[in-house]
């Protein structure tokens, strides 16, 4: 087991956490504002808090600066694991910024294929719709037109990095004032300490279960609609990046990454976002 390193300054490296949540849209910009998106970023700050991460918020960039923000990132020095969440309206392979700009996901995942994040976790989750596979006229977490999911898309992701998108591609993302319940689900989990101890594809396994077999929505419109997460890994590691370093013996601070060798249920009804 390698000592953990410490950079200059004598300030010990720790896990990082960078939550990008676009809420309000700037004036001209036809996409519908996101009120339950600012209920996940603080739920999410305590949640990854408390595990041990230190979380910065952004709220509202723009495209450009999201990209200024991540390539920024991905230079930074980190423990053990890196997570990201980037929650806005979208498409596939792209998020939109306040501004209204995409921001293309394959971009910002090629940005931490470097030395600095080399053997080090790196997650992202992605709230955002892939597509516009709902009812015309409801409004979503979607701004356009379906596309396939590209080969391309994944073959940007590097090495050791898992991304979680709350939905597949060609399908919507719910939203309601209350948040998300692709975000709100995975805070659920990361507060049961059974749930604290898994293996990250375990964990991600556990929220697609928990989002596809409790929620459903109800109303006129979206009345039976479901939501299931889509999980992309190219670990070759098993990560436990939310174990209590004083308490856990897999915990993040005897790193995260080791080489490879029933739940009771709610129903939530949203007002869509």
């Amino acid at each position: 087991m390698s000592q953990q390193r410490r950079p200059v300054g004598g300030k010990a490296e720790v896990n990082r956490a960078v939550v990008v949540s676009v809420a309000e849209f700037y004036p001209g910009v036809k996409m519908g504002n996101r009120a339950g998106a600012k209920r996940d970023a603080k739920r999410l700050h305590g949640t990854l808090s408390r595990r041990g991460f230190k979380v910065e918020l952004h709220s509202d960039l723009s495209g450009a600066e999201i990209y200024e923000l991540f390539e920024k990132e991905s230079r930074r020095p980190v423990k053990d694991c890196f997570l990201a969440v980037l929650s806005s309206h979208g498409e596939e392979d792209c998020v939109f910024g306040a501004d209204g700009k995409p921001v293309r996901l394959s971009r910002i995942f090629a940005y931490f294929d470097n030395e600095c994040m080399e053997k080090k976790a790196k997650v992202f989750l992605i709230q955002a719709c892939r597509g516009d596979a709902l009812d015309d006229g409801v409004e979503v977490d979607s701004a356009g037109d379906a596309t396939d999911c590209s080969f391309s898309l994944h073959l940007s992701v590097p090495v050791d990095t898992a991304v979680m998108y709350a939905t597949p591609p060609g399908y919507g993302a719910f939203m309601s004032l209350h948040g998300s319940v692709f975000l709100q689900t995975f805070c659920t989990l990361l507060e049961d300490e059974a749930h604290q101890k898994l293996e990250l594809t375990r964990l991600m396994t556990r929220l697609s279960h928990r989002v596809a077999y409790t929620f459903q929505a109800k109303g006129r419109e979206l009345g039976g609609k479901k939501e299931m997460p889509c999980f992309l890994t190219r670990l070759t590691r098993e990560v436990f990046p939310f174990s209590e370093p004083e308490r856990d013996g897999k915990a993040a601070g005897i790193s995260a990454m080791l080489l490879v060798g029933t739940e009771s249920t709610r129903t939530r009804t949203p007002s869509i976002s």
